[in-house]
């Protein structure tokens, strides 16, 4: 029965911190030889409604870790006190993989991973709670690329976790549906949280600082599908002045250092609520593929739209920025006072669509449209952008059964 096999496998574990409390070594690493392959065991023979837990202690692992059965629940004492430390990882390209339906990740740090931390692939339902993602070297390019990274996933809740360190982003949700990401903290990667190619997301209640952008909402061509309708709200983006460790000719190399909000060819998007200060590019960035310095001319699948539409910028408190843009965009600060303003847009315009929808309703807040296509030469603040919209988007609304603790 599958309840005994679980308290089984579940008691041997628990005997490491029987008697005293756990034997470490001199790092402070829990000695059990064998840890790693009991709980790669316990994952290969999980049922749906187990619930694997793992006590307390710092662990080595040298391999990824994979889950494919539905329904399973994997949790720690909490982030701080159940840590995988993936430091001598020889094999596996993630820490944990998960190809499994209704999926829970909870209470445990993965840290120092050789590629992604925890990647969820193809499935439905999946929650990611009080995790903490650490590259605990700070911020290189030889990091993984992702912390907690769901893609192609139906229904996703991350709230309550720790990302610092990705060399691309923190938290990513691509390619999915029915999103909420909320009450995280993202610190000290390239992106902290990043929305890709994905359609219903609730992005609120974190913090991103420290990064080298705070929050992105991006459609990148030749993938299966496009995204849309992001709600980006009452979080806290500041202070993202980090240098870009991005890998050479990845997308994220491309994010300018200093970029709080950043919108790149993606429609329908609500950025509200939100206090957003000293980001030293620019508190808020609105841009078009044809600003990411990658090739734009071949390569580019037809239906692909790299133009963003109808991204609003509304009740927002901003503080300072764009007191450092960099040299692409330093000649514009004298447009705006020797700064640039709160929101800075590239200013590309789909010929079929003139009117982008761009709106910034948000009391005495700027926007400068960089007049890209013509190399900046007409670039202006427009005060013609003054809209919001007409109705706001749906709040996400996730199953029952993501939302209550298990």
């Amino acid at each position: 029965m599958t309840g005994k096999l679980l308290f089984a496998t579940v008691a041997s574990l628990a005997l490491l911190s029987g008697c005293g409390g756990p034997k470490t070594d001199a790092n402070g690493f829990t000695i059990d030889p064998d840890f790693e392959k009991h709980l790669q065991q316990q994952l290969l023979d999980a049922k749906p409604g187990d619930i694997v837990t793992i006590p307390a202690g710092k662990y080595k692992l040298t391999k990824s870790l994979s889950l494919t059965a539905d329904g399973v629940t994997v949790k720690g004492a909490g982030m701080d006190k159940t840590i995988l430390s993936f430091a001598g990882q020889t094999s596996g390209a993630e820490g944990m993989l998960v190809t499994g339906d209704d999926f829970t990740l909870q209470d445990l740090a993965l840290e120092d991973t050789k590629g992604d931390a925890l990647k969820v692939n193809g499935v439905k339902n999946t929650v990611i709670r009080r995790v903490r993602a650490e590259w605990t070297g700070g911020g290189k390019t030889s990091n993984g690329a992702y912390g907690l990274y769901p893609v192609q996933v139906t229904n996703v809740l991350i709230e309550g976790s720790v990302v610092k360190g990705a060399s691309d982003a923190g938290i990513y949700v691509g390619q999915s549906t029915n999103i909420i990401v909320r009450d995280n903290r993202a610190e000290g990667n390239v992106a902290g949280i990043e929305i890709e190619n994905s359609t219903g997301a609730d992005v609120y209640g974190n913090t991103a600082t420290g990064n080298t952008g705070g929050i992105l909402v991006f459609n990148m061509p030749n993938l299966p599908v496009p995204g849309s309708k992001t709600r980006v709200f009452k979080n806290k983006v500041a202070n993202n002045n980090h240098a870009n460790f991005g890998a050479a000719g990845s997308a994220v190399s491309s994010v300018p250092p200093g970029s709080g909000i950043i919108v790149n060819s993606n429609d329908l998007v609500e950025i509200f609520d939100n206090d957003i200060a000293d980001n030293q590019t620019a508190n808020v960035i609105i841009s078009s593929y044809y600003s990411t310095g990658f090739d734009t001319k071949k390569g580019v699948a037809t239906a692909y739209d790299p133009f963003p539409q109808n991204i609003y910028v509304t009740g927002n408190r901003f503080v300072g920025g764009g007191t450092n843009p960099g040299t692409k965009y330093a000649p514009l600060k004298v447009l705006s006072g020797g700064a640039l303003p709160a929101v800075l847009w590239d200013g590309f315009v789909d010929p079929k669509v003139p009117k982008a929808g761009i709106c910034v309703q948000n009391g005495d807040a700027k926007l400068l449209n960089a007049d890209g296509p013509h190399k900046f030469a007409g670039a202006k603040i427009d005060p013609g952008v003054d809209c919001a919209p007409v109705a706001r988007l749906p709040e996400i609304k996730l199953p029952d059964s993501m939302t209550k603790e298990k």
